[in-house]
């Protein structure tokens, strides 16, 4: 008989759709869900991962060996509520110690209804995935059925033409006010030099800050917004956000970006993540799904063209098709680990994107400096208006 110990509270079973079956113990909520598993190679920043709206659908496994130990804080959160449906670890730590933490991972977890499962060989399920490619599974910290959980594992929607971001996306347009937070717990922002507005296709509020914090007034839009509804803030610029799914599965929204690029031709449009693939296929391109993805804040990137290398965050399950961009469109670099499209320029307009996370939350600051590029190009829309 297996005695259980804080923060566990029960079996728990993860069965892929394939009939790889994992047993642990749960903690966090008592709730079975389904989802698209994956791994994240983080070793730090779990509270943002978990609320980061590009894992919706999604069933994370960390591959960092223990995972709770410095419990959470709002600050750190990314988003409210949205984000992975599970979390898959090693081990769940019994203890958080951190001076920001107000409530323990376990406790946090359960009050938003999300299922956890622990004492799992975390190593063998990144190998299958790697091997396997990413798949359905379901996660269950109430139910020992390998059998019913492996028909509601196969019954999960696939990734494959999931339009999550209408899923993840606000509903009513807002302005943003914070700034960056600091370890001294303040976050000054400067006075707004300009108006931008974000396409929230599932935007993580980090995004956000570093806009505010580099003088930007973000204006957040639903994924549904037309080009009249964003061309009518009078924009400085547009901004695309990250978010989950896949984004061949956006037409609405690719029409929307195309209709500002032709109304717009010299409106600074900068996109992250889901928002580079969705600027990729209104310039004409193609997406593809990657075998098990991006999920990690130590991929190194290099600019074209040149040895300069950045290690990045990134979360990302398709990629852009280097070979389908068009209309004078460019690859500004490529991921060093399987030579993917890591971003994308056009030579003769200010438009640009990238498929990492500059703003981080979690991972380096390597990039950080995409936000101020985006502000000279804001700069120079500025004088030419």
């Amino acid at each position: 008989m297996t005695v259980l110990e804080p923060p566990y509270h029960g079996p728990a079973l993860l069965v892929l759709e394939d009939g790889r079956v994992f047993r642990g113990l749960g903690f966090g909520a008592r709730a079975t869900v389904t989802g698209e598993v994956v791994f994240n190679t983080a070793m730090t920043g779990y509270q943002e991962i978990l609320t980061d709206p590009s894992y919706a659908g999604q069933l994370v496994c960390m591959t960092s060996v223990q995972i709770g130990n410095v419990g959470t804080n709002p600050d750190d959160e990314e988003s409210d509520g949205l984000g992975a449906e599970g979390l898959i670890v090693r081990a769940a730590s019994k203890r958080a110690s951190n001076h920001r933490s107000t409530a323990d991972l376990p406790a946090w977890l359960a009050a938003r209804g999300v299922p956890a499962i622990g004492e799992v060989d975390t190593r063998a399920l990144t190998r299958h995935l790697r091997t396997r490619g990413a798949m359905r599974g379901a996660l269950s910290t109430e139910s020992t059925d390998v059998e019913r959980l492996r028909a509601l594992a196969c019954e999960a929607p696939p990734m494959e033409g999931r339009a999550l971001a209408h899923e993840v996306s606000t509903k009513e347009p807002y302005t943003w006010r914070d700034g960056v937070y600091h370890v001294d717990g303040t976050k000054p922002v400067p006075a707004p030099r300009f108006r931008v507005v974000v396409m929230d296709l599932g935007v993580k509020r980090n995004i956000l800050r570093c806009l505010r914090s580099a003088g930007v007034e973000p204006v957040v839009v639903p994924s549904s917004a037309t080009a009249d509804a964003i061309l009518r803030h009078e924009p400085h610029g547009l901004f695309l956000s990250n978010g989950p799914g896949d984004p061949a599965a956006l037409p609405d929204v690719v029409a929307t970006v195309r209709q500002v690029l032709d109304r717009a031709p010299d409106l600074p449009v900068y996109g992250i993540c889901l928002g580079h693939q969705v600027l990729a296929l209104a310039l004409g391109g193609a997406t593809f799904k990657l075998k098990f993805g991006h999920h990690g804040a130590n991929h190194p990137v290099r600019t074209a063209g040149t040895r300069k290398v950045a290690i990045t965050s990134q979360n990302h399950g398709f990629a852009v098709d280097p070979g389908s961009l068009g209309d004078g469109a460019r690859v500004s670099a490529v991921n060093l680990f399987d030579e993917t499209v890591a971003g994308m320029t056009l030579a003769d307009r200010p438009v640009a994107a990238v498929q990492f996370h500059p703003e981080a939350a979690p991972g380096p600051h390597d990039a950080r400096d995409f936000f101020d590029t985006f502000v000279r190009a804001l700069e120079a829309h500025a004088v030419g208006r």
